[in-house]
Protein backbone atom coordinates (compact mmCIF):
# COMPACT_ATOMS: atom_id res chain seq x y z
CA UNK A 1 0.00 0.00 0.00
CA UNK A 2 1.28 3.57 -0.80
CA UNK A 3 1.60 6.07 1.25
CA UNK A 4 -1.52 8.02 -0.52
CA UNK A 5 -3.15 6.14 1.56
CA UNK A 6 -2.24 6.39 5.12
CA UNK A 7 -4.07 8.73 7.62
CA UNK A 8 -1.42 11.07 8.78
CA UNK A 9 -3.06 11.20 12.31
CA UNK A 10 -2.64 7.73 12.99
CA UNK A 11 1.03 7.87 12.11
CA UNK A 12 1.03 10.74 14.70
CA UNK A 13 -0.69 8.61 17.53
CA UNK A 14 1.79 5.60 16.06
CA UNK A 15 4.49 8.20 16.59
CA UNK A 16 3.60 9.24 20.38
CA UNK A 17 2.86 5.18 21.49
CA UNK A 18 6.52 4.20 20.01
CA UNK A 19 8.08 7.29 22.14
CA UNK A 20 6.63 6.71 25.17
CA UNK A 21 7.53 2.79 24.67
CA UNK A 22 11.34 3.83 24.30
CA UNK A 23 11.15 6.11 27.24
CA UNK A 24 8.46 5.95 29.74
CA UNK A 25 7.23 8.66 32.13
CA UNK A 26 9.71 10.83 30.64
CA UNK A 27 7.54 12.98 29.17
CA UNK A 28 5.17 15.94 29.79
CA UNK A 29 2.61 17.56 27.45
CA UNK A 30 5.52 19.94 25.69
CA UNK A 31 8.20 17.60 25.72
CA UNK A 32 6.69 15.53 23.37
CA UNK A 33 4.88 17.85 21.06
CA UNK A 34 8.70 19.07 20.84
CA UNK A 35 10.07 15.94 19.86
CA UNK A 36 7.58 15.20 17.21
CA UNK A 37 7.67 18.61 15.81
CA UNK A 38 3.78 18.61 16.44
CA UNK A 39 2.13 22.20 17.79
CA UNK A 40 1.18 22.01 21.62
CA UNK A 41 -2.24 22.59 21.01
CA UNK A 42 -2.89 19.43 19.15
CA UNK A 43 -0.66 17.39 21.21
CA UNK A 44 -2.85 17.92 23.89
CA UNK A 45 -5.71 16.76 22.13
CA UNK A 46 -4.00 13.63 20.72
CA UNK A 47 -3.23 12.61 24.15
CA UNK A 48 -6.80 14.02 25.49
CA UNK A 49 -7.96 11.20 22.93
CA UNK A 50 -5.28 8.28 23.96
CA UNK A 51 -5.59 9.00 27.49
CA UNK A 52 -9.33 8.54 27.30
CA UNK A 53 -9.02 5.19 25.49
CA UNK A 54 -6.31 4.32 27.99
CA UNK A 55 -3.61 4.38 25.37
CA UNK A 56 -1.22 6.61 27.65
CA UNK A 57 -1.39 7.51 31.21
CA UNK A 58 -0.63 10.74 33.08
CA UNK A 59 1.64 10.07 36.27
CA UNK A 60 1.08 12.66 38.88
CA UNK A 61 4.32 14.29 37.63
CA UNK A 62 1.77 15.24 34.32
CA UNK A 63 4.83 12.79 32.61
CA UNK A 64 3.06 10.22 29.77
CA UNK A 65 3.35 6.62 29.91
CA UNK A 66 1.79 3.77 27.50
CA UNK A 67 -1.52 2.81 28.99
CA UNK A 68 -3.20 -0.59 30.30
CA UNK A 69 -5.06 -0.90 26.41
CA UNK A 70 -1.96 -1.17 25.24
CA UNK A 71 -1.13 -4.49 27.37
CA UNK A 72 -4.80 -5.66 27.01
CA UNK A 73 -3.30 -5.56 22.87
CA UNK A 74 -0.11 -6.53 23.42
CA UNK A 75 -1.61 -9.85 25.25
CA UNK A 76 -4.30 -10.76 22.19
CA UNK A 77 -1.12 -10.34 19.74
CA UNK A 78 0.50 -12.72 21.36
CA UNK A 79 -2.52 -14.77 21.92
CA UNK A 80 -3.83 -15.11 18.67
CA UNK A 81 -0.87 -17.40 17.26
CA UNK A 82 -1.47 -20.59 19.02
CA UNK A 83 2.38 -22.24 18.39
CA UNK A 84 2.92 -19.62 21.28
CA UNK A 85 1.37 -22.21 23.37
CA UNK A 86 2.42 -25.00 22.13
CA UNK A 87 6.41 -23.59 22.33
CA UNK A 88 5.35 -23.22 25.97
CA UNK A 89 4.95 -26.76 26.49
CA UNK A 90 7.90 -28.03 24.47
CA UNK A 91 10.28 -25.31 25.66
CA UNK A 92 10.25 -25.40 29.50
CA UNK A 93 11.19 -28.70 29.90
CA UNK A 94 14.30 -28.77 27.42
CA UNK A 95 15.59 -25.31 28.70
CA UNK A 96 15.22 -26.68 32.39
CA UNK A 97 16.74 -30.15 30.88
CA UNK A 98 19.62 -28.72 28.35
CA UNK A 99 20.53 -25.08 31.15
CA UNK A 100 20.05 -23.65 27.26
CA UNK A 101 17.37 -20.90 26.94
CA UNK A 102 15.14 -21.61 24.02
CA UNK A 103 13.08 -18.39 21.91
CA UNK A 104 10.27 -18.27 19.42
CA UNK A 105 10.42 -15.54 16.79
CA UNK A 106 8.47 -14.84 13.93
CA UNK A 107 9.85 -12.71 10.62
CA UNK A 108 8.52 -9.37 9.62
CA UNK A 109 10.50 -7.70 6.85
CA UNK A 110 14.05 -7.81 7.62
CA UNK A 111 13.75 -8.09 11.62
CA UNK A 112 12.69 -11.14 13.70
CA UNK A 113 10.16 -10.29 16.17
CA UNK A 114 10.58 -12.08 19.96
CA UNK A 115 7.09 -13.66 20.75
CA UNK A 116 7.98 -15.67 23.81
CA UNK A 117 11.45 -16.92 25.91
CA UNK A 118 12.19 -19.86 28.30
CA UNK A 119 15.19 -19.91 30.19
CA UNK A 120 16.95 -22.04 32.47
CA UNK A 121 18.29 -20.98 35.61
CA UNK A 122 21.96 -20.38 34.53
CA UNK A 123 24.06 -17.18 35.08
CA UNK A 124 23.57 -16.07 31.70
CA UNK A 125 20.49 -13.87 30.90
CA UNK A 126 19.83 -12.68 27.51
CA UNK A 127 18.47 -9.44 27.02
CA UNK A 128 15.92 -10.73 24.70
CA UNK A 129 12.09 -10.62 25.48
CA UNK A 130 8.79 -10.64 23.98
CA UNK A 131 8.54 -7.52 21.25
CA UNK A 132 11.89 -7.19 21.17
CA UNK A 133 13.12 -6.78 17.34
CA UNK A 134 16.71 -7.47 15.76
CA UNK A 135 18.42 -7.43 12.41
CA UNK A 136 17.08 -10.98 10.99
CA UNK A 137 20.39 -11.28 8.94
CA UNK A 138 22.20 -11.28 12.86
CA UNK A 139 20.51 -14.07 14.40
CA UNK A 140 19.99 -17.85 13.73
CA UNK A 141 15.93 -17.38 13.81
CA UNK A 142 16.23 -14.97 11.17
CA UNK A 143 18.64 -17.03 9.08
CA UNK A 144 15.87 -20.20 9.31
CA UNK A 145 13.17 -17.67 8.76
CA UNK A 146 14.98 -16.19 5.44
CA UNK A 147 15.85 -19.45 4.10
CA UNK A 148 12.47 -20.37 3.76
CA UNK A 149 12.04 -17.48 1.13
CA UNK A 150 12.35 -17.86 -2.24
CA UNK A 151 14.92 -15.80 -4.23
CA UNK A 152 12.92 -12.71 -5.49
CA UNK A 153 11.47 -12.45 -1.66
CA UNK A 154 14.86 -11.85 -0.62
CA UNK A 155 16.26 -9.69 -3.38
CA UNK A 156 13.27 -7.17 -2.36
CA UNK A 157 14.54 -7.57 1.38
CA UNK A 158 18.22 -6.95 0.89
CA UNK A 159 18.39 -4.34 -1.95
CA UNK A 160 22.16 -3.50 -1.31
CA UNK A 161 25.37 -5.08 -0.46
CA UNK A 162 25.86 -4.37 2.63
CA UNK A 163 23.66 -5.29 5.52
CA UNK A 164 23.91 -2.52 7.73
CA UNK A 165 25.80 -1.87 11.15
CA UNK A 166 27.00 -4.99 12.78
CA UNK A 167 26.18 -5.47 15.88
CA UNK A 168 29.09 -7.44 17.22
CA UNK A 169 32.42 -8.08 15.31
CA UNK A 170 30.91 -11.17 14.50
CA UNK A 171 27.63 -9.90 12.65
CA UNK A 172 27.30 -11.00 9.50
CA UNK A 173 27.49 -7.42 6.49
CA UNK A 174 27.72 -8.88 3.58
CA UNK A 175 24.33 -9.81 1.59
CA UNK A 176 26.34 -12.16 -0.75
CA UNK A 177 27.78 -14.47 2.48
CA UNK A 178 24.29 -13.92 3.88
CA UNK A 179 22.81 -15.69 0.80
CA UNK A 180 25.65 -18.46 0.98
CA UNK A 181 24.51 -19.34 4.46
CA UNK A 182 20.84 -19.56 3.50
CA UNK A 183 21.23 -22.12 1.15
CA UNK A 184 23.19 -24.23 3.92
CA UNK A 185 19.88 -23.64 6.13
CA UNK A 186 17.36 -24.40 3.01
CA UNK A 187 19.30 -28.01 2.52
CA UNK A 188 20.16 -29.04 6.28
CA UNK A 189 17.01 -27.73 8.26
CA UNK A 190 19.18 -25.97 10.75
CA UNK A 191 20.40 -22.14 11.27
CA UNK A 192 23.24 -21.45 13.39
CA UNK A 193 25.15 -18.14 14.57
CA UNK A 194 28.28 -17.52 16.53
CA UNK A 195 28.54 -14.22 18.34
CA UNK A 196 26.83 -12.81 15.69
CA UNK A 197 23.44 -10.95 17.89
CA UNK A 198 25.12 -11.24 21.33
CA UNK A 199 29.00 -11.54 22.41
CA UNK A 200 29.86 -14.89 24.26
CA UNK A 201 26.40 -16.33 22.78
CA UNK A 202 26.04 -19.21 19.81
CA UNK A 203 22.57 -20.39 19.03
CA UNK A 204 20.70 -23.11 16.97
CA UNK A 205 17.35 -22.31 15.10
CA UNK A 206 15.09 -24.66 13.18
CA UNK A 207 12.17 -23.54 11.27
CA UNK A 208 8.53 -23.84 13.03
CA UNK A 209 5.52 -24.89 10.07
CA UNK A 210 1.96 -24.74 10.26
CA UNK A 211 -0.80 -26.92 9.52
CA UNK A 212 -0.27 -25.67 5.64
CA UNK A 213 3.35 -26.56 5.94
CA UNK A 214 4.29 -22.84 5.07
CA UNK A 215 7.14 -21.42 8.38
CA UNK A 216 4.99 -19.34 10.16
CA UNK A 217 8.12 -18.60 13.20
CA UNK A 218 11.14 -20.16 14.59
CA UNK A 219 12.46 -21.50 17.50
CA UNK A 220 16.06 -21.23 18.85
CA UNK A 221 18.62 -22.49 21.61
CA UNK A 222 21.01 -20.50 23.12
CA UNK A 223 23.62 -21.04 25.31
CA UNK A 224 27.53 -19.57 26.24
CA UNK A 225 30.11 -19.89 23.62
CA UNK A 226 32.61 -21.44 26.35
CA UNK A 227 29.68 -24.81 26.02
CA UNK A 228 28.59 -24.31 22.57
CA UNK A 229 31.87 -26.07 20.80
CA UNK A 230 31.12 -29.74 23.40
CA UNK A 231 27.39 -29.12 22.80
CA UNK A 232 26.70 -28.02 19.70
CA UNK A 233 25.16 -31.18 18.07
CA UNK A 234 23.28 -31.91 21.37
CA UNK A 235 21.40 -28.72 20.63
CA UNK A 236 20.98 -29.00 17.03
CA UNK A 237 18.88 -32.22 17.76
CA UNK A 238 16.80 -30.75 20.64
CA UNK A 239 16.19 -27.35 18.36
CA UNK A 240 15.03 -29.72 15.34
CA UNK A 241 12.72 -31.66 17.46
CA UNK A 242 11.10 -29.41 19.08
CA UNK A 243 10.24 -27.21 16.14
CA UNK A 244 9.40 -30.70 14.90
CA UNK A 245 6.77 -31.39 17.90
CA UNK A 246 5.58 -27.61 18.02
CA UNK A 247 4.82 -27.32 14.13
CA UNK A 248 1.34 -27.80 12.93
CA UNK A 249 -0.11 -26.17 16.41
Amino acid sequence: MTDNYQVPAVRRAYDVLDLLAAEPSRHRLIDVAKRLDVNKSSMFALLHTLESLRLVEKNSDDRYALGSAVGALGGAFFRQYDYISAFHREARAAAAGLGATFQLARLEGREVIYLAIEEALTPIRLASSPGIRLPAHATALGKALLASLDEHALALLFTEEQLGAPLTPYTLTSRELLLEQLEVVHTVGIAEESQEAVLGICCAAAPVRGRNGRVVAAISCSMSVFEWADRREEIRQAVAQAAARISGS
